[in-house]
């Protein structure tokens, strides 16, 4: 699909952020509530991740929990947020995503990445140090198969043997796809390697921001190498903020739950990620960069948001899509 670049677009990336207190089913309903909101008011995309572990990011299957978004939005493009390739065999997720893609008629986005918490991994026997070059093996499988190739194809973790999938994606030629780039350059690559397009989710760390223009241009150079395009319209960054009428409402409406989810950080990312023994630390935290791939949250008015969003711009020479990391 194509975007114009004149135009943003916005939109939010679920995790989901849920305390493990609250009943998961009322989690469940609140995140499909606030995606119909955002399809009401004409955002242009949600997207929904995946994890194994924890219970805070409590979505294990962003493809089952699309199904059920598309039954009541109308407009908006849901996107996995992203799949990790690393725990899937790539024939049975080409035909999942080939499947969802005609359920929603198109509106799906197939964003992918290695895997982020070391606890999925560790729980299934996988190797961490394995994540990103299973994420790359997969990938390219991935793109032949949902353009209707016959793959035949050899790892230590999967087998195909003249695989293709039985039915082709609703979207022509195949289905919008986006890779997840933090601070290393590893998605980057992938993205211009098979010229899809880039998420990048710790634009707004000190690291990431630094890396922004040269992320695109490493992606730019791959593409080019592979016989590839990219499309900065393509391109979406993620940033966690919350605003309100005022910078001082705006951070008293964080006592609510930002304690809860400084202590599943630190849980999750462990020794680096600091320690949050009251409210204002946490604050202190989250504002000052601390919040790991994440990096620095917004806090404040729509003004403050605006000046963020012309920053990254700045800084980034451009990109297609504002996402929310929704909290």
């Amino acid at each position: 699909m194509r975007y114009d670049i004149n135009r943003m677009r916005f939109g939010a990336f679920f995790a989901p952020f849920h305390s493990e207190k609250v009943n998961p089913t009322l989690a469940f309903e609140r995140d499909f509530e606030l995606i119909e909101w955002l399809d009401k008011l004409t955002y242009d995309e949600a997207w929904i991740g995946e994890h194994h572990s924890g219970a805070y990011e409590c979505i294990a299957s962003p493809e089952v929990f699309i199904a059920a978004a598309a039954a009541r939005t109308k407009h908006i493009r849901l996107a996995t947020g992203v799949t990790s390739l690393s725990y899937h065999h790539p024939l049975i997720l080409a035909d999942r995503i080939a499947q969802l893609d005609h359920h929603l008629r198109g509106r799906l986005i197939f964003g992918v990445g290695p895997g982020q918490l070391v606890a999925d991994a560790h729980m299934m026997g996988v190797d961490p140090h394995s994540l990103r070059r299973r994420m790359d093996e997969s990938l390219g499988v991935l793109v032949r198969l949902l353009n209707g190739e016959t793959v035949t194809e050899k790892t230590d973790w999967f087998t195909l043997q003249e695989a293709r999938c039985h039915i082709l994606p609703y979207q022509s030629p195949t289905v919008e796809m986006a890779v997840a780039s933090a601070i290393t350059p590893t998605g980057a690559r992938a993205a211009g390697k098979y010229g899809l397009g880039m998420i990048s989710v710790a634009a707004s760390s000190p690291q990431g921001f630094a890396e922004l223009a040269n992320h695109w241009g490493i992606c730019e150079a791959k593409a080019a190498e592979h016989g590839k395009s990219v499309d900065r319209a393509n391109w979406r960054i993620v940033t966690p903020f919350h605003v309100a009428e005022s910078r001082e409402q705006a951070m008293e409406d964080l006592r609510f739950g930002l304690m809860d989810m400084m202590r599943y950080f630190r849980k999750f990312g462990g020794s680096a990620f600091p320690v949050a023994n009251s409210f204002d630390e946490a604050m202190n935290i989250w504002t000052s960069g601390g919040l790991g791939a994440f990096g620095v949250g917004v806090i404040g008015t729509p003004d403050d948001l605006i000046a963020h969003i012309r920053k990254l711009q700045a800084q980034s020479g451009g990109f297609g899509a504002f996402l929310s990391l929704a909290h």
